[in-house]
């Protein structure tokens, strides 16, 4: 089958049927259609002569969009809103004449951008709520794994892997609050007009004040809104495409940040996402596995970061009242933006659901560290055994750089701990050397941290979503 035309990886290869539905022409002329509506109810109530007949009329004809008019018309006026305000008179001709009434193109438009982006954040509420479940699940069950802590990719003081996961998840934590705040003030433009005066609508009222602001209300609260925004153009202010577009900013780069991680520990050997049976890592090299979920969710990521530059720019170049260099741009930044998203919320579920994690690899490294993290411990039981604390630190200080060297220089073990033994200033034996370097004697508090923020922060969340999380997440409310 030929497929001579450019396709949209992010609606073929990526984003959810759910995600892209939202953005549909479907949804988004049946929304106009609806507006229109609730626009002929609200004047309607407030005194203006439409008839219940009209309004029936067009209730009948919300869904069933007669494209083929309305591409038709559009060629020959240039103009798509007309074009379907033409096309849905077509299908209601007795209510024809009260379509629009008052109204400007942003009416529509702007009025469905913020309905398709509330109804597109709420699918990514959903989605970081059981990514959260994931997240969680794989902390806890690993919330005391001691594992080398990095400090610019340095070893550091011991964390554990659950500890580490608690990090991600508390910045996708903080994004899911962004989203439900969003979702909670975002505003619809409302009944505005052309320059935002409302001057249609006050002639239409007889210059009754009253009349219009109530009519802008009642139209956000058919739309299942609270408010309006106060004042605008003839469009709503860039600056909440920016907001929004932000927030989802926010996700991907709490993704990005903790793929970097994963794809680090991968080339440690000791975490690992998640690889089918059949899964080919490499074209030339077959004994490759390749960090591909983890890679994908970067790529992704950067796209959605980068588009806010877009958005800025176009909220801050705007001239007046509105100018239409927004138009072409938002087609394409503001549905994108929610696709990669979404592409990147299920397949980064997908991959904190099959963490493989190599506590034998993770030993090895955390005990070729452990001798120099005990040291402080060394030097207090040396004290507590006679020793001058300022000796014993020189004396450990020589010990490390001589380990350090045989290390680096000659492939060797480390054999710090060994010296210390042998060395009469410290007066401990082996034993009591070995007995120092427990790993989980140094990971702090990391364990507790973890239970303490699944449980105060997380468990709220998945009980506010338990139906929307995924069949196979396990639930640890």
């Amino acid at each position: 089958m030929s497929k001579p035309n450019y396709e949209n990886p992010l609606i073929t290869r990526y984003t959810s049927k759910e995600m892209s539905g939202v953005f549909s022409p479907d949804t988004k002329f049946s929304t106009w259609r609806r507006l229109w509506i609730a626009l002929a109810e609200a004047e309607q109530e407030l005194g203006l002569d439409i008839t219940d007949e009209q309004i029936a009329e067009l209730k009948a004809h919300v869904d069933d969009i007669n494209y083929d008019v309305a591409q038709a018309r559009e060629k020959e006026v240039r103009h798509d809103v007309m074009a379907h305000v033409y096309a849905y008179g077509v299908q209601c001709p007795k209510a024809k004449g009260i379509i629009h009434l008052g109204a400007t193109s942003a009416y529509v438009g702007d009025n469905t951008d913020v309905i398709q982006m509330k109804q597109a954040l709420i699918i990514v509420k959903h989605k970081l709520a059981d990514l959260l479940s994931r997240m969680a699940s794989f902390a806890v069950e690993n919330k005391d794994v001691p594992t080398l802590g990095f400090t610019h990719f340095q070893p550091a003081q011991l964390t554990t892997v659950g500890k580490r996961a608690t990090l991600w998840m508390q910045d996708f934590y903080f994004d899911y609050l962004d989203v439900c705040d969003l979702i909670d003030s975002l505003m619809l433009l409302g009944v505005k007009g052309t320059t935002g005066t409302q001057a249609s609508f006050l002639d239409l009222f007889d210059g009754d004040h009253d009349r219009v602001k109530a009519l802008d209300q009642k139209v956000v609260e058919k739309m299942g809104f609270r408010r309006s925004i106060p004042v605008s153009g003839q469009t709503y202010s860039r600056k909440i495409d920016y907001k929004v577009l932000s927030v989802l900013a926010g996700i991907a780069e709490s993704a990005h940040k903790m793929t970097n991680d994963i794809r680090l520990l991968q080339h440690l050997k000791e975490v690992e996402e998640p690889f089918e049976k059949k899964q080919i890592g490499s074209s030339a090299m077959a004994y490759k596995r390749n960090p591909m979920r983890s890679e994908r969710i970067a790529s992704l990521s950067r796209y959605v970061i980068s588009n806010t530059m877009s958005a800025a720019m176009t909220a801050s170049t705007q001239w007046f009242e509105r100018t239409l260099d927004d138009s072409a741009n938002r087609r394409l930044i503001l549905p994108e933006s929610f696709m990669a998203i979404d592409a990147i919320l299920d397949i980064a579920t997908n991959v904190c659901s099959g963490l493989v994690v190599y506590k034998e690899v993770i030993r090895k490294h955390v005990m070729s560290e452990i001798p120099f993290m005990a040291t402080e411990n060394i030097i207090m039981e040396a004290v507590k055994k006679g020793g001058d604390r300022q000796e014993l630190h020189e004396e450990i200080r020589q010990h490390s750089m001589e380990a350090g060297r045989q290390v680096k220089e000659f492939g060797k073990e480390n054999d710090l701990l060994a010296r210390i033994a042998g060395d009469p200033m410290f007066g401990l034996g082996e034993e009591d050397v070995a007995g120092l370097t427990e790993p989980s004697d140094y990971i702090g508090r990391s364990a507790q941290q973890v239970t303490e923020f699944v449980d105060e922060f997380i468990k709220p969340i998945l009980e506010e979503n338990r139906e929307f999380l995924g069949n196979d997440a396990e639930l640890i409310v």
